[in-house]
């Protein structure tokens, strides 16, 4: 079985925002020589890091949430790295109408362990598994 390595939010962001450029560029080098290190190996970010970066790219960068979702998406299509969660992460991504990506990020790490989601939210309590309060 290959190897995975789960990348933490210091490093998406270094990703996402290739900012500084010097940073940037030691990051993706030693990201490839880890990979280069262990062949058939996979850099992974959990849903925990994807949420943090999310957040960390608007408030420090000042980008949109559109344009943070784009930058998620375009890290992720380079085949770099990928989401922990697959295509659950990816869609809950690119999906913009309901609730936030925060709220589905979370249902999808509950639903992974057969969890229910309960909230409070109207929105969040739209998607399937989850349970309003009240």
């Amino acid at each position: 079985m290959s190897r995975r390595f789960g990348i933490d939010t210091s490093v998406l962001v270094r990703l996402l925002t290739g900012d500084p450029e010097k940073e940037y560029r030691k990051t993706v080098d030693a990201l490839e020589k880890l990979m280069a290190s262990e062949p058939g190996s996979r850099l992974v970010a959990s849903n925990q890091v994807i949420g943090e970066a999310y957040i960390a790219v608007q408030h420090h960068y000042g980008v949109t949430k559109q344009e943070a979702r784009a930058a998620l998406l375009e890290v992720f299509a380079s085949g770099l790295v990928s989401p922990l969660n697959g295509a659950s992460a990816l869609k809950a991504i690119t999906v913009q109408t309901g609730c936030g990506l925060l709220d589905r990020l979370i249902v999808d790490d509950y639903q992974r362990e057969g969890v229910v989601t309960v909230t409070n939210d109207r929105k969040m309590a739209a998607l399937p598994e989850v349970r309003r309060l009240g």
